[in-house]
C-alpha cells in the first residue's frame, strides 16, 4: 500500500462521522488502501467569553487585555484539540472493528476546502458527510461546503446519508458524455465494485446515439466482468433516477458533479443539488 493510494475520511462532531467512518472503511478494504480520518479545527471558532471588551480600558490595562485574550484562546484551543482527540480515537476503534488495517487519524487546524485540495495528491478517494456539523441545528438536507468542496477537488468523492450499509447494486447516472464515460470506465476497473451488479441509466429528452452509447457503457462493464444491465427512460432526471434507485433497490449513485460553473448554478440552481436531495443514498461523484 502506498500513501498515495489512500482514502480520506473527513469527519467533524455531527452524527455523520460515524457513518463517514464506516464508508471510508467499507472503501478501503475494497481497494486494500490506507485509511485516515481527518479531523479539521477551525482557526477562528466564534465564541463568546462572555465578557463586555468594549469601551475604554485604563492605563496599562491593554496590555493585560491582550494576554488574558490570548491566554484564553490558547486554553479553548488546548481543550478542542484533546476533545478532538478522543473523538478521532473513538472512531479509529470503530474503523478497526470494522475490518480497517491500522488507520491513521489526524488533527489539523484551517479551513476544510484548503485542507482538502492540499492533500488532493496523496488521495484516492475522499469520504464526507453530505451535512456537517454547521448544519445539525437547521433544516438543510444538504450541507454549505459540500458543492464548494466538491468544485475544489479533482478525485472521486464519495458523499454519504445517515446510514451506510454496505451496497449490493450500484446505478450510473448516464448521459453519454465524456465525464459519463468516464465513469463507466473507472467502475470497469476499480476492485470498489466489483462483485456488484451494476445499471447504467439514462434519463431526460431521447438523443440520435442514446442507445447507442448505452450498449456501449452495458459492454465496457460486461467485458470487465460485471453483471450489467441499461436502460433509457424519459423524464426528468432527477425523478426517473430517485425512482429507479426505489424500484431496483439501490445502494450506491455514480455520477458526474457540477459540470457547470457556479454563476449559472445561481441563476439556474444545480442538478448535481437536486440529485444529491432526492437519492437520498450514497453518491460517488465524479469531477
Amino acid at each position: 500500500m502506498h500513501d498515495e493510494d489512500k482514502i480520506l475520511a473527513c469527519v467533524d462532531r455531527s452524527h455523520f462521522a460515524e457513518t463517514v467512518t464506516d464508508a471510508a472503511t467499507w472503501a478501503a478494504r475494497r481497494l486494500s488502501a490506507p485509511l485516515e480520518l481527518l479531523h479539521i479545527l477551525d482557526r477562528h471558532p466564534e465564541i463568546g467569553s462572555g465578557k463586555d471588551h468594549s469601551g475604554a480600558i485604563g492605563f496599562n490595562a491593554q496590555q493585560a487585555l491582550l494576554t488574558e485574550l490570548a491566554e484564553e484562546d490558547a486554553a479553548r484551543s488546548k481543550a478542542a484539540r484533546e476533545q478532538g482527540r478522543i473523538f478521532l480515537n473513538q472512531l479509529r476503534e470503530r474503523a478497526i472493528a470494522a475490518g480497517a488495517v491500522a488507520p491513521d487519524v489526524r488533527q489539523r487546524h484551517g479551513d476544510l476546502e484548503e485542507t482538502l485540495v492540499g492533500q488532493q495528491s496523496s488521495v484516492r478517494l475522499f469520504v464526507l458527510g453530505r451535512r456537517g456539523e454547521s448544519a445539525e441545528t437547521t433544516q438543510r438536507d444538504l450541507g454549505r461546503n459540500v458543492e464548494r468542496v466538491v468544485r475544489a477537488l479533482k478525485k472521486p468523492i464519495l458523499a454519504v446519508t445517515e446510514q451506510f450499509q454496505e451496497p449490493r447494486r450500484v446505478l450510473i447516472a448516464f448521459d453519454g458524455g465524456g465525464m459519463a464515460r468516464r465513469g463507466v470506465e473507472l467502475v470497469s476497473r476499480s476492485p470498489l465494485f466489483q462483485g456488484l451488479p451494476v445499471h447504467v441509466l439514462m434519463s431526460g429528452k431521447a438523443t440520435r446515439d442514446g442507445a447507442k452509447q448505452l450498449d456501449w457503457a452495458r459492454t465496457t462493464l460486461e467485458k470487465a466482468g460485471f453483471e450489467a444491465s441499461a436502460a433509457l427512460v424519459p423524464g426528468d432526471a432527477e425523478r426517473v433516477i430517485a425512482d429507479a434507485v426505489c424500484e431496483q433497490e439501490i445502494d450506491l449513485l455514480i455520477m458526474g458533479a457540477y459540470s457547470h460553473s457556479p454563476l449559472r448554478t445561481l441563476l439556474f440552481g444545480s442538478k448535481t443539488s437536486d440529485l444529491l436531495r432526492s437519492a437520498r443514498i450514497p453518491t460517488l461523484l465524479l469531477r
